[in-house]
């Protein structure tokens, strides 16, 4: 019995993950629960799920409350399912006692990639990525090996704007931003979507996770959403991992790993009937159109601490936007900004980590006004 750790257990990827856990109550047990500030849901969980190890994170004592309920949860593996950058402490904290991650936190990899993998190699702990594209990504490196592989496609929905013209990008709202065409996800990483930054953080973490140059991350718009990544072997064969969208498949995979365990999510059936009619089309993004996605190549290519310089100015800027307090590439005009200045140096610690973001995020604030 595998006991797992549910941390941001009321957002979409907590509730993935308690959903599909719950079909094999002999393999999983639910050892804690936390959650930000959702106190009722919190509650709902714990009662559903017998679970009486939980907390919020997000009163005065909320690094506290995540340290107990850790150490009382004697996990086996953790689910990080919090959103934004208040997620990479709670990455370390799991990490320091040994527990294996299971990461849907991106942020963790694009703010401390290098410390967190050595915090990792000296407690034990593996890492074992769930967002959809880095799970695909994972599952196929290692069955076809990282020194086969030359290139990584990671594939992008391209959100509710693709077909929009920059003039029309201009005038769009929070509520349009919002209404994303295949993924049913939390309010900030929906934004994101819409402005292709979410696959600018997705392009860093990949180049971090697999050891990739720039060059080597290549994001191709796919808008029906079935294939979640592909890597070209030295070869030049692409190999894709292919599946309906639903964050169940890359949750149980990060948790079953190296297993793969029968379950009845929604299997693909390429011959489907002309009503289910199977479309995969591909196309390339428009950089010019959606300078997030370029801001995201130069941070990832410059090093230092320009990854978390990109993560905290959109923060940032992606929170005056949902407060209609921007406009659309007010987003990417902040980004560009903040990474202007220099950010060459690497931080020796997650305490310098978080000097950055607290200046990336000055910086934001200032260029906002």
């Amino acid at each position: 019995m595998k006991k797992v750790l549910i941390l941001g257990a009321t957002g979409s990827i907590g509730t993935s993950a308690l959903k599909i856990i719950s079909e094999f109550p002999d393999k999983f047990e639910i050892c804690g629960l936390t959650a930000h500030k959702s106190e009722d849901a919190l509650l709902s969980l714990a009662k559903t799920y017998n679970c009486s190890n939980y907390c919020l994170t997000g009163g005065k004592n909320g690094a506290e409350e995540l340290s107990r309920v850790i150490d009382a949860s004697h996990a086996d593996i953790a689910v990080n399912g919090i959103a934004g950058s208040a997620g990479l402490m709670a990455s370390v904290a799991v990490l320091e006692r040994g527990i294996d991650l299971a990461l849907a936190n991106k942020e963790t990899i694009v703010m401390a990639s290098p410390l967190v993998y050595a915090l990792a190699a000296k407690t034990g702990a593996r890492i074992l990525p769930v967002d959809s594209e880095h799970s695909a990504v994972f599952t196929l490196i290692e069955h076809y090996g990282r020194d086969a592989v030359s290139k990584i496609i990671i594939t992008a929905s391209g959100g509710p704007f693709k077909t929009l013209t920059k003039e029309q990008l201009k005038s769009v709202t929070v509520k349009d931003a919002l209404k994303h065409p295949t993924w049913n996800m939390g309010k900030k990483i929906t934004i994101d979507s819409s402005t292709l930054a979410n696959k600018g953080l997705e392009v860093i973490e990949a180049c971090r996770l697999f050891q990739a140059k720039t060059d080597d991350v290549i994001v191709t718009i796919h808008p029906q959403s079935l294939v979640h990544s592909l890597v070209q072997t030295k070869d030049g064969v692409l190999y894709a991992q292919i599946s309906p969208p639903d964050m169940q498949h890359p949750i149980i995979q990060a948790l079953t790993w190296p297993e793969f365990y029968p379950n009845s999510l929604k299997k693909l059936d390429l011959a489907a009937s002309l009503t289910e009619k199977c479309e995969m089309t591909f196309c390339a993004p428009d950089k010019e159109r959606f300078p997030m996605l370029a801001h995201a190549y130069r941070a990832a290519a410059l090093n230092g601490g320009y990854t978390i310089a990109y993560n905290a100015a959109n923060e940032v800027a992606v929170d005056f936007f949902a407060r209609g307090a921007a406009g659309f590439y007010d987003i990417s005009d902040i980004t560009e900004k903040v990474l202007c200045h220099d950010w060459s140096a690497e931080p020796a610690s997650f305490e310098d980590v978080l000097e950055m973001d607290a200046l990336a995020r000055k910086l934001a604030l200032e260029a906002a006004q």
